[in-house]
């Protein structure tokens, strides 16, 4: 029987090879039929599934918000996460996911969980400008495979969602503390990549507030592509990639390239690998934060506090100075 440590490592290893572990979820019956559609989690996000507790109702709660519960000691914030995304469980719901996202714990009532599916990052697309997502998929899995009638399941926004469900009363980005404008040699960009359209929201405003020019990208593979442009247009000039590219901020769960996969891609390119890596990402933890080192990033910055953004991109962008 495998150890905790070692189902961890395990999991951390796949993403050697693009590849991570989803959990498969269903929230009843979607919105315009009574289709039961398949949603996914990345199951380094889940901290634990139990059987519905006992939930105790908050004075003036609303929907999607059901109230708190106990879980050995913490109280933690339940959310209906079918009502959140519109769909209605024919069944009740019978199976709370708490999760871990940028700091935070929460759980999530489901209706039924299905089983966990390895797949590579390949099989998972943008889910950017479909019909009705209203911003909360962020990418479809197509479970087997790239093939005709393969099942999908939506991988969900759960940033956004979160956001919708607990909406802040303070401002995303405060001036203020982000501290004085960046300067960085005239000429060069960060490039930025986030699947989350809420993150890429908070990470432009961020970046502006430093003066920062950038460009952002969906995915890592569409980084890559734009990456490896800025590259062969730099040399082209008698330039290196560096002279075009002083920095590069990436995401770990994305559709096509994860952002590890990015990121060795990077420092394994004789033309790119002294251009610093900023990995900014909800998935947290010491495992997530060690592995992140060995693919050679040289900073972790957990989503999403602006301040503690800047202060990385600062000491990175500083660093490479000296």
């Amino acid at each position: 029987m495998k150890t905790v440590q070692q189902e961890v490592d395990e999991r951390s290893n796949l993403t050697n090879s693009n590849m991570f572990e989803l959990l498969l979820f269903r929230l009843g019956e979607s919105a315009n039929s009574t289709n039961r559609e398949l949603y996914g989690i990345n199951v380094f996000k889940v901290r634990e599934l139990l059987e519905m507790p006992k939930i105790t109702e908050v004075a003036g709660i609303r929907s999607p918000m059901m109230g708190v519960t106990n879980v050995r000691g913490q109280i933690v914030p339940v959310i209906d996460l079918a009502a959140a995304v519109g769909c209605k469980p024919a069944n009740g719901h019978r199976i709370l996911m708490i999760t871990e996202y940028a700091r935070s714990t929460q759980a999530f009532a489901v209706e039924d969980v299905e089983e966990i599916v390895r797949l590579a990052w390949s099989q998972v697309l943008s889910a950017e400008g479909s019909a009705g997502n209203a911003g909360m998929v962020t990418s479809i899995a197509r479970l087997d495979g790239n093939i005709d009638n393969s099942r999908l399941a939506q991988v969900l926004d759960v940033e956004q969602i979160l956001r919708n469900v607990l909406p802040s009363n303070e401002p995303d980005v405060d001036v203020t503390t982000i501290g004085t404008p960046v300067a960085i040699p005239p000429g060069t960009i960060i490039l930025a990549a986030d699947d989350s359209g809420l993150a890429r929201r908070l990470i432009e405003e961020g970046l502006r507030a430093m003066n920062l020019p950038f460009i952002m990208t969906k995915t890592g593979k569409e980084a890559w592509e734009m990456l490896q442009k800025l590259a062969d247009e730099a040399i082209a000039e008698g330039k290196s990639a560096k002279d075009r590219i002083a920095l590069v901020l990436t995401d770990l769960e994305m559709p096509e390239m994860d952002g590890f996969t990015l990121t060795r891609k990077i420092k394994n390119d004789p033309r790119m690998s002294t251009i610093p890596v900023v990995i900014h990402s909800s998935l947290t933890g010491s495992t997530n934060e060690d592995h992140v080192r060995s693919v050679g990033a040289d900073a972790y910055v957990a989503k999403f506090v602006a301040a503690e953004l800047a202060e990385t991109i600062r000491s990175v962008l500083a660093a490479v100075k000296r």
